[in-house]
């Protein structure tokens, strides 16, 4: 349908956005946890519970957010407001969360962890709900959102790149391990404010139907979870960023501790994502022909063998065995990146065919909740396995903690995904069921 398509200028102001936002996913996934047990000196166990409490208390944010999103008039729409205020708190919120606040008890290093990092997930949330709610409101068509969200994913590993490829280096760029820190989350925090405006004063949001006609808080909640089509995709993808959070957080200390060069961690983050971004667009083209559905479990399948193969034999090669199994794992990345940000939209217009009503943000709010549910316990899981397996900070490791790591690196991993795909066989709309949708939706609204 020609009205559904849209243009380059709406495609790239959309997408860029996600630079920023996964920009921040990747440094909080890739190296916070590191940042908190090795820089700040916090206990390995207490630096998980510091994250888990400040991505729970981020969830809990989430679908308040994304009803207020969903109740806001404004001339600048509903979504666009939140963005650009939100954009404020959380460059200054990067600022502070990685400068070092040099405490040196146990205890007030927790309360300033969990503290700020509930500030600064807060200030995520504020832009990031809204952000995801314009998905369904650009377009309706099918393929459409697979291109969109292409071009979103495509400065998503861009981001991705930025966090896991610059990172260290800027860090190290500097004399002192602590300010190089304090740099890297200033400048970090700028690209996210630079790239939440570009998308605020490019994207004019569409006419919303019927915001009126919008239930209570709970209420409207409450029929997020009747939804069972989002439920199952929900649940997928809670568990696919689980599992690419539990590698993410531990490959830094796979290289450092087990190759024992810390450095090629860097080169490692880069392949893996220079290869995804290559097959983002081939995941477009994938689904097009094979369904969102199938692309989307291949792609899973494919990034958890290479794992398993790293953690049962990475350790007896050199770190260019482990450079070299990143190829296979960014292919498989690449087919996984746009295509849940795809399918969701699909689950919402099923909710608006049951109910009348348009609660983008609603949904938006439960699934950004699943995706910090999944980080929070990834990282809580991790965190505590190394606690329990023994693993001191900046020391030669032993036989324990490093079976610790590996198991992180792949089986548990591995794991997780393997659920995580069980429950997408289950999801029931295709393409053809899709059209059914939209054709009783055009039939309902004309009467």
């Amino acid at each position: 349908m020609k009205e559904n398509k849209l243009s380059m200028k709406i495609k790239l102001g959309y997408g860029v956005c996600d630079l920023g936002g996964n920009l921040f996913f990747t440094v909080i996934a890739f190296l916070f946890l590191n940042y908190l047990t090795d820089t700040v000196g916090i206990n390995p166990g207490l630096a998980g519970m510091v994250i888990m409490i400040g991505k729970i208390w981020d969830a809990i944010t989430d679908p308040m957010v994304g009803y207020l999103s969903d109740k806001t008039k404004s001339r600048w729409g509903r979504r666009r407001p939140y963005i650009f205020f939100g954009s404020f708190p959380l460059f200054a919120g990067m600022a502070l969360m990685f400068t070092n606040p040099n405490l040196s008890s146990q205890t007030q290093l927790f309360i300033w962890g969990v503290g700020v990092f509930c500030l600064l997930c807060t200030a995520y949330t504020l832009v990031n709900i809204p952000y995801n709610s314009l998905t369904p409101e650009l377009t309706k068509d099918f393929h459409e959102r697979s291109v969109l969200n292409g071009y979103r994913f495509g400065f998503a590993a861009v981001g991705t790149l930025l966090g896991a490829g610059a990172a260290l280096p800027l860090v190290q760029a500097f004399p002192d391990r602590n300010l190089g820190f304090s740099m890297m989350g200033t400048i970090f925090g700028f690209i996210m404010l630079l790239t939440a405006f570009i998308t605020v004063f490019v994207v004019k949001e569409p006419e919303t139907e019927r915001p009126e006609q919008l239930k209570g808080f709970f209420e409207t909640y409450l029929k997020v979870f009747k939804n069972i089509p989002y439920v199952l995709i929900l649940l997928t993808y809670t568990l696919h960023i689980a599992a690419i959070t539990v590698v993410s957080g531990i490959i830094i200390y796979y290289f450092k501790y087990i190759h024992r060069d810390e450095a090629k961690t860097t080169l490692a983050m880069i392949i893996l994502l220079l290869t995804s971004m290559v097959f983002i667009p081939v995941s477009v083209k994938l689904a097009k022909k094979l369904g969102k559905k199938f692309v989307y479990g291949l792609g899973m399948a494919i990034f958890f063998v290479p794992m398993i193969i790293i953690s049962l034999v990475g350790h007896l090669f050199a770190a260019e065995f482990t450079l070299i199994m990143m190829f296979p794992a960014g292919i498989g990345m690449g087919l996984t990146y746009p295509l849940p940000y795809a399918i969701v939209p699909d689950a919402v217009e099923y909710d608006y065919l049951l109910t009348g009503e348009r609660t983008e943000g609603a949904f938006y709010g439960i699934w950004t909740f699943g995706i910090k549910i999944g980080q929070a316990v990834a990282l809580g899981i991790t965190g505590l396995v190394l606690s329990i397996t023994g693993y001191v900070p900046d020391v030669a490791q032993t036989a324990t903690s490093i079976i610790g790591i590996r198991l992180l690196v792949g089986p548990i991993s591995a794991l997780i995904f393997i659920l995580a795909i069980v429950i997408l066989y289950h999801y029931p709309i295709n393409e053809n069921r899709y059209n059914e949708i939209m054709a009783e939706i055009k039939l309902r609204d004309a009467k």
